[in-house]
């Protein structure tokens, strides 16, 4: 009985394999796993949306004023200070700016946020997701939720800096 059910599941997986043979040639698979290669060598470089990964964690630290549109890991967290980088990772090329409202004077600041990158994301940073006064996507200059680091050489993010730049008016 095993051997007849042996002998039936070889001559199917043998005629199945033949049939392959003979209607997908061998150039059509090394087309196919081509383009595989080479879309899975793409994907790093691909802007990615920070979003998803910040639901409902908004913690205590991202309540801090300056950080009214940071949408990232915070630096401070991370190695680096509120206005620089860590050791390691470079400022990223361009950036998003915010208008926050420091609640000491009452006075709105022009707030210039910039991510870090060439190190990678360090895993109990607080991630904060404060998006006020956030423009959709093509207001590029507006928009936090893109990997800014993709202006630079190295574009692996680690962490986000805010630096007050002045007073907004």
């Amino acid at each position: 009985m095993i051997d007849r059910i042996l002998t039936i599941l070889d001559k199917t997986v043998e005629t199945g394999a033949r049939r392959t043979a003979r209607t997908h040639g061998r150039r059509s698979f090394l087309a196919r796993a081509g383009a595989a290669i080479v879309g899975v060598g793409l994907v790093p470089i691909l802007p990615f949306d920070r979003r998803a990964s910040a639901a409902g964690t908004e913690a205590d630290v991202c309540a801090y004023w300056r950080h009214c549109a940071l949408d990232g890991n915070l630096c401070s967290e991370s190695g680096g200070s509120l206005t620089s980088c860590p050791p390691g990772s470079s400022i990223s090329a361009v950036s998003w700016v915010g208008t926050c409202t420091n609640p000491e004077d009452e006075r709105a600041y022009l707030v210039s946020y910039n991510d870090c990158c060439g190190k990678a994301q360090v895993s109990n940073a607080s991630f904060c997701f404060t998006s006020q006064g956030e423009r959709p996507g093509y207001r590029m200059g507006l928009y936090n939720d893109i990997n800014w680091c993709m202006a630079n050489e190295n574009t692996g993010y680690h962490c986000t800096v805010s630096v007050v730049v002045g007073l907004a008016e």
